[in-house]
Protein backbone atom coordinates (compact mmCIF):
# COMPACT_ATOMS: atom_id res chain seq x y z
CA UNK A 1 0.00 0.00 0.00
CA UNK A 2 1.33 3.43 -0.96
CA UNK A 3 1.12 6.40 1.39
CA UNK A 4 1.46 10.08 0.53
CA UNK A 5 4.67 11.62 1.92
CA UNK A 6 4.81 15.14 0.52
CA UNK A 7 2.84 18.34 1.10
CA UNK A 8 1.37 19.82 -2.07
CA UNK A 9 3.33 22.69 -3.56
CA UNK A 10 1.65 26.08 -3.85
CA UNK A 11 1.41 27.75 -7.23
CA UNK A 12 3.57 30.88 -7.37
CA UNK A 13 5.23 30.54 -3.93
CA UNK A 14 6.29 33.74 -2.24
CA UNK A 15 10.04 34.52 -2.24
CA UNK A 16 11.99 33.86 0.95
CA UNK A 17 14.18 36.28 2.87
CA UNK A 18 16.45 34.23 5.14
CA UNK A 19 17.77 35.65 8.41
CA UNK A 20 20.65 33.52 9.69
CA UNK A 21 23.39 31.54 7.97
CA UNK A 22 24.28 28.86 10.51
CA UNK A 23 24.56 25.10 10.18
CA UNK A 24 20.81 24.43 10.03
CA UNK A 25 20.44 26.82 7.08
CA UNK A 26 23.36 25.21 5.25
CA UNK A 27 22.36 21.59 5.98
CA UNK A 28 18.56 21.80 5.79
CA UNK A 29 16.91 25.08 4.77
CA UNK A 30 18.86 25.81 1.59
CA UNK A 31 18.94 22.21 0.28
CA UNK A 32 15.19 21.95 0.97
CA UNK A 33 14.33 25.16 -0.82
CA UNK A 34 16.47 24.13 -3.78
CA UNK A 35 14.68 20.78 -3.87
CA UNK A 36 11.28 22.48 -3.77
CA UNK A 37 12.22 25.24 -6.25
CA UNK A 38 11.28 27.93 -3.74
CA UNK A 39 12.55 31.37 -4.81
CA UNK A 40 15.11 32.83 -2.41
CA UNK A 41 15.28 36.60 -2.41
CA UNK A 42 18.38 36.80 -0.24
CA UNK A 43 20.08 36.06 3.05
CA UNK A 44 21.46 38.08 5.97
CA UNK A 45 23.67 37.12 8.90
CA UNK A 46 25.62 39.24 11.33
CA UNK A 47 28.64 37.14 10.29
CA UNK A 48 29.26 38.21 6.67
CA UNK A 49 31.78 35.40 6.16
CA UNK A 50 29.06 32.78 6.68
CA UNK A 51 26.80 34.33 4.07
CA UNK A 52 29.69 34.59 1.63
CA UNK A 53 30.42 30.87 2.04
CA UNK A 54 26.78 29.97 1.44
CA UNK A 55 26.68 32.24 -1.60
CA UNK A 56 29.53 30.25 -3.11
CA UNK A 57 28.10 26.89 -2.07
CA UNK A 58 24.48 27.49 -3.15
CA UNK A 59 23.79 29.26 -6.41
CA UNK A 60 20.13 29.51 -5.37
CA UNK A 61 20.68 32.48 -3.08
CA UNK A 62 19.59 35.79 -4.54
CA UNK A 63 21.40 38.62 -2.79
CA UNK A 64 23.72 38.57 0.23
CA UNK A 65 22.67 41.46 2.45
CA UNK A 66 25.00 43.44 4.68
CA UNK A 67 22.21 44.82 6.84
CA UNK A 68 19.01 43.40 8.27
CA UNK A 69 16.88 46.48 7.43
CA UNK A 70 17.85 46.13 3.76
CA UNK A 71 16.77 42.48 3.68
CA UNK A 72 13.50 43.33 5.44
CA UNK A 73 12.74 46.18 3.05
CA UNK A 74 13.37 44.11 -0.08
CA UNK A 75 11.49 41.08 1.22
CA UNK A 76 8.38 43.14 1.90
CA UNK A 77 8.69 45.00 -1.41
CA UNK A 78 8.65 41.64 -3.22
CA UNK A 79 5.71 40.22 -1.20
CA UNK A 80 8.08 37.75 0.40
CA UNK A 81 8.12 35.86 3.68
CA UNK A 82 10.77 35.73 6.39
CA UNK A 83 12.62 32.56 7.36
CA UNK A 84 14.30 33.26 10.72
CA UNK A 85 16.99 30.76 11.73
CA UNK A 86 19.02 32.26 14.57
CA UNK A 87 19.66 31.25 18.21
CA UNK A 88 16.44 31.40 20.20
CA UNK A 89 17.53 34.34 22.33
CA UNK A 90 17.84 36.58 19.25
CA UNK A 91 14.40 35.97 17.76
CA UNK A 92 12.41 38.59 19.69
CA UNK A 93 14.75 41.48 18.80
CA UNK A 94 14.58 40.53 15.11
CA UNK A 95 10.78 40.36 15.18
CA UNK A 96 10.70 43.87 16.64
CA UNK A 97 12.30 45.15 13.42
CA UNK A 98 9.83 43.47 11.05
CA UNK A 99 6.78 45.59 10.15
CA UNK A 100 3.19 44.66 10.92
CA UNK A 101 1.39 42.07 8.82
CA UNK A 102 4.45 40.13 7.65
CA UNK A 103 4.66 36.36 7.17
CA UNK A 104 7.28 34.86 9.47
CA UNK A 105 8.52 31.27 9.93
CA UNK A 106 10.80 30.93 12.96
CA UNK A 107 13.26 28.08 13.50
CA UNK A 108 12.51 26.26 16.74
CA UNK A 109 12.60 26.69 19.69
CA UNK A 110 10.19 29.54 20.37
CA UNK A 111 12.59 31.35 22.71
CA UNK A 112 14.76 29.86 25.45
CA UNK A 113 11.92 29.42 27.95
CA UNK A 114 8.17 29.86 28.34
CA UNK A 115 8.50 33.53 29.33
CA UNK A 116 10.29 34.30 26.05
CA UNK A 117 7.79 32.17 24.13
CA UNK A 118 4.97 34.26 25.58
CA UNK A 119 6.71 37.48 24.54
CA UNK A 120 7.17 36.16 21.01
CA UNK A 121 3.55 35.01 20.84
CA UNK A 122 2.20 38.35 22.06
CA UNK A 123 4.42 40.27 19.64
CA UNK A 124 3.23 38.14 16.72
CA UNK A 125 -0.38 38.79 17.75
CA UNK A 126 0.16 42.54 18.26
CA UNK A 127 1.91 42.89 14.91
CA UNK A 128 -0.67 40.73 13.13
CA UNK A 129 2.01 38.42 11.76
CA UNK A 130 1.11 35.26 9.89
CA UNK A 131 3.58 33.28 11.93
CA UNK A 132 4.69 29.77 12.73
CA UNK A 133 7.51 27.81 14.33
CA UNK A 134 9.61 25.45 12.24
CA UNK A 135 8.69 22.19 13.99
CA UNK A 136 9.44 20.33 10.80
CA UNK A 137 9.52 16.76 12.17
CA UNK A 138 5.72 16.78 11.73
CA UNK A 139 6.42 16.95 8.00
CA UNK A 140 9.11 14.28 7.61
CA UNK A 141 7.95 11.84 4.90
CA UNK A 142 7.61 8.95 7.36
CA UNK A 143 5.57 11.05 9.79
CA UNK A 144 3.16 12.09 7.03
CA UNK A 145 2.81 8.40 6.12
CA UNK A 146 2.31 7.40 9.77
CA UNK A 147 -0.50 9.93 10.13
CA UNK A 148 -2.27 8.32 7.17
CA UNK A 149 -1.87 4.80 8.54
CA UNK A 150 -3.44 5.94 11.81
CA UNK A 151 -6.20 7.98 10.12
CA UNK A 152 -7.18 5.01 7.95
CA UNK A 153 -7.58 2.85 11.06
CA UNK A 154 -4.98 0.33 9.90
CA UNK A 155 -3.50 -0.09 13.38
CA UNK A 156 -6.69 0.56 15.37
CA UNK A 157 -6.78 2.83 18.40
CA UNK A 158 -3.34 4.13 19.36
CA UNK A 159 -2.44 3.45 23.00
CA UNK A 160 1.37 3.67 23.09
CA UNK A 161 4.07 5.87 21.56
CA UNK A 162 7.80 5.68 22.19
CA UNK A 163 10.83 7.64 21.03
CA UNK A 164 14.18 6.05 21.84
CA UNK A 165 17.41 7.89 21.05
CA UNK A 166 20.71 6.33 22.12
CA UNK A 167 23.36 8.02 19.97
CA UNK A 168 26.55 10.07 20.06
CA UNK A 169 25.69 13.67 19.26
CA UNK A 170 28.60 16.05 18.46
CA UNK A 171 27.28 19.02 20.45
CA UNK A 172 30.43 20.96 19.54
CA UNK A 173 28.84 21.70 16.16
CA UNK A 174 26.66 24.33 17.86
CA UNK A 175 28.88 26.80 19.72
CA UNK A 176 25.96 28.78 21.16
CA UNK A 177 24.93 25.75 23.25
CA UNK A 178 28.06 26.11 25.41
CA UNK A 179 26.37 28.92 27.33
CA UNK A 180 22.75 27.77 26.95
CA UNK A 181 21.00 27.06 30.28
CA UNK A 182 18.91 24.34 28.61
CA UNK A 183 20.00 21.90 25.91
CA UNK A 184 18.50 18.46 25.37
CA UNK A 185 14.77 18.96 25.84
CA UNK A 186 14.71 22.50 24.46
CA UNK A 187 16.77 21.80 21.35
CA UNK A 188 16.14 18.11 20.64
CA UNK A 189 13.32 16.34 22.47
CA UNK A 190 11.14 19.37 21.79
CA UNK A 191 10.70 17.88 18.30
CA UNK A 192 9.27 14.68 19.76
CA UNK A 193 7.00 16.51 22.20
CA UNK A 194 5.65 18.61 19.32
CA UNK A 195 5.20 15.58 17.05
CA UNK A 196 3.28 13.69 19.74
CA UNK A 197 1.11 16.76 20.37
CA UNK A 198 0.34 17.04 16.65
CA UNK A 199 -0.86 13.42 16.64
CA UNK A 200 -2.72 12.98 19.92
CA UNK A 201 -2.96 16.42 21.53
CA UNK A 202 -1.86 17.57 24.97
CA UNK A 203 -1.37 15.09 27.82
CA UNK A 204 -3.11 15.27 31.18
CA UNK A 205 0.07 14.48 33.14
CA UNK A 206 3.80 14.75 32.54
CA UNK A 207 6.85 13.33 34.28
CA UNK A 208 10.41 14.17 33.29
CA UNK A 209 14.05 13.95 34.32
CA UNK A 210 16.95 15.48 32.43
CA UNK A 211 20.60 15.20 33.53
CA UNK A 212 24.11 16.08 32.41
CA UNK A 213 26.67 13.68 30.95
CA UNK A 214 29.84 13.24 33.04
CA UNK A 215 32.11 13.76 30.02
CA UNK A 216 30.49 17.01 28.82
CA UNK A 217 29.85 18.88 32.04
CA UNK A 218 30.31 22.20 30.21
CA UNK A 219 26.86 21.66 28.67
CA UNK A 220 23.48 21.64 30.34
CA UNK A 221 21.62 18.32 30.56
CA UNK A 222 21.91 16.08 27.46
CA UNK A 223 20.04 12.95 28.64
CA UNK A 224 16.28 12.92 29.26
CA UNK A 225 13.36 10.69 30.10
CA UNK A 226 9.89 12.14 29.54
CA UNK A 227 6.53 10.45 30.09
CA UNK A 228 3.28 11.88 28.75
CA UNK A 229 0.10 10.38 30.19
CA UNK A 230 -3.27 10.78 28.46
CA UNK A 231 -6.84 9.84 29.24
CA UNK A 232 -7.71 6.14 29.21
CA UNK A 233 -4.72 3.92 28.37
CA UNK A 234 -2.66 6.18 26.08
CA UNK A 235 0.92 6.93 27.10
CA UNK A 236 3.91 8.38 25.22
CA UNK A 237 7.56 8.10 26.26
CA UNK A 238 10.69 9.92 25.14
CA UNK A 239 14.03 8.40 26.17
CA UNK A 240 17.22 10.11 25.00
CA UNK A 241 20.93 9.55 25.63
CA UNK A 242 23.22 11.60 23.41
CA UNK A 243 26.47 10.29 24.93
CA UNK A 244 26.63 6.72 23.59
CA UNK A 245 30.24 6.82 22.34
CA UNK A 246 30.64 3.07 21.90
CA UNK A 247 30.17 2.79 18.14
CA UNK A 248 27.17 2.40 15.86
CA UNK A 249 26.39 -1.24 16.67
CA UNK A 250 24.09 -0.55 19.62
CA UNK A 251 22.99 2.97 18.80
CA UNK A 252 19.22 3.40 18.45
CA UNK A 253 16.96 6.09 17.03
CA UNK A 254 13.35 5.11 16.51
CA UNK A 255 9.71 6.08 16.91
CA UNK A 256 7.27 3.26 17.65
CA UNK A 257 3.48 3.53 17.67
CA UNK A 258 1.31 0.69 18.96
CA UNK A 259 -2.42 0.33 18.41
CA UNK A 260 -5.13 -2.22 19.15
CA UNK A 261 -4.86 -3.67 15.62
CA UNK A 262 -1.22 -3.13 14.73
CA UNK A 263 1.95 -1.09 15.11
CA UNK A 264 4.35 1.23 13.27
CA UNK A 265 8.12 1.48 13.72
CA UNK A 266 10.30 4.16 12.16
CA UNK A 267 14.08 4.31 12.26
CA UNK A 268 15.05 7.98 12.34
CA UNK A 269 18.40 7.62 10.64
CA UNK A 270 19.41 11.27 10.89
CA UNK A 271 20.43 10.91 14.54
CA UNK A 272 22.67 7.90 13.86
CA UNK A 273 26.28 8.83 13.04
CA UNK A 274 25.28 12.51 13.02
CA UNK A 275 25.79 14.69 10.99
CA UNK A 276 26.39 12.06 8.29
CA UNK A 277 23.28 10.14 9.31
CA UNK A 278 21.90 6.84 8.08
CA UNK A 279 18.91 6.07 5.84
CA UNK A 280 15.49 6.07 7.53
CA UNK A 281 13.37 2.94 7.55
CA UNK A 282 9.64 2.47 8.14
CA UNK A 283 7.43 -0.58 8.56
CA UNK A 284 4.04 -1.46 10.00
CA UNK A 285 2.16 -4.59 11.02
CA UNK A 286 -1.53 -5.48 11.32
CA UNK A 287 -3.02 -8.16 13.56
CA UNK A 288 -5.18 -9.54 10.78
CA UNK A 289 -4.41 -13.24 11.01
CA UNK A 290 -1.40 -13.02 8.71
CA UNK A 291 0.75 -10.78 10.87
CA UNK A 292 3.84 -9.64 9.00
CA UNK A 293 5.82 -6.44 9.09
CA UNK A 294 5.44 -4.53 5.82
CA UNK A 295 8.04 -2.00 4.72
CA UNK A 296 6.85 1.43 3.62
CA UNK A 297 9.11 2.67 0.78
CA UNK A 298 10.20 6.16 1.77
CA UNK A 299 10.55 9.15 -0.52
CA UNK A 300 12.92 11.14 1.66
CA UNK A 301 14.19 11.78 5.17
CA UNK A 302 14.07 14.40 7.96
CA UNK A 303 16.82 16.50 6.32
CA UNK A 304 16.03 18.12 3.93
CA UNK A 305 12.59 16.79 2.96
CA UNK A 306 10.78 17.81 6.17
CA UNK A 307 12.04 21.38 5.68
CA UNK A 308 10.74 21.39 2.12
CA UNK A 309 7.36 20.11 3.33
CA UNK A 310 6.97 22.63 6.13
CA UNK A 311 7.78 25.48 3.75
CA UNK A 312 5.10 24.13 1.41
CA UNK A 313 2.69 23.99 4.35
CA UNK A 314 3.62 27.53 5.42
CA UNK A 315 3.06 28.88 1.91
CA UNK A 316 -0.41 27.32 2.03
CA UNK A 317 -1.01 28.54 5.60
CA UNK A 318 -0.32 32.10 4.47
CA UNK A 319 -3.13 31.68 1.92
CA UNK A 320 -5.53 30.41 4.59
CA UNK A 321 -5.14 26.66 4.02
CA UNK A 322 -4.53 25.01 7.40
CA UNK A 323 -5.39 21.38 6.75
CA UNK A 324 -1.94 20.06 7.70
CA UNK A 325 -1.89 20.76 11.47
CA UNK A 326 0.47 23.69 10.93
CA UNK A 327 2.55 24.75 13.98
CA UNK A 328 1.36 28.36 14.20
CA UNK A 329 2.85 30.42 17.02
CA UNK A 330 -0.37 29.83 18.98
CA UNK A 331 -0.03 26.08 18.56
CA UNK A 332 3.75 26.08 19.12
CA UNK A 333 3.28 27.91 22.42
CA UNK A 334 1.54 24.77 23.71
CA UNK A 335 4.65 22.75 22.83
CA UNK A 336 6.79 25.29 24.69
CA UNK A 337 4.45 25.00 27.66
CA UNK A 338 5.08 21.25 27.81
CA UNK A 339 8.83 21.82 27.52
CA UNK A 340 8.64 24.18 30.50
CA UNK A 341 6.64 21.62 32.48
CA UNK A 342 9.22 18.95 31.65
CA UNK A 343 12.01 21.07 33.13
CA UNK A 344 9.85 21.89 36.14
CA UNK A 345 9.12 18.19 36.66
CA UNK A 346 12.83 17.41 36.48
CA UNK A 347 13.64 20.09 39.05
CA UNK A 348 10.79 19.43 41.46
CA UNK A 349 9.73 15.83 40.83
CA UNK A 350 10.91 12.54 42.20
CA UNK A 351 10.84 11.12 45.70
CA UNK A 352 13.98 11.73 47.76
CA UNK A 353 15.42 8.56 49.27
Amino acid sequence: MKFKQQIEFTAKPRPIGIIGAGGIVKDAHLPAYKMGNFPILGIYDIDCEKTAILKRQFNIIGQVYKSLPALIEDTLANNGLFDIAVPAGQVYDILLQIPEGAAVLIQKPMGENLKEAKKILNLCIDKKFVSGINFQLRYAPYMIAAQQIIAQGLIGDVYDMEFKVCVFTPWNLWDFLNTAPRVEILYHSIHYIDLIRSMVGNPVKMYASTVKHPKILNLAATRSTIILDYEKELQARIITNHGHEFGLKNQESYFKIEGTKGAIKIRIGLSLDYPKGMPPHMEYIQLDGASKWKEVPLEGAWFPHAFMNIMSAFQQYIKGNNKHSFPSTNDAYETMRLVELAYLSSEKGGIKI
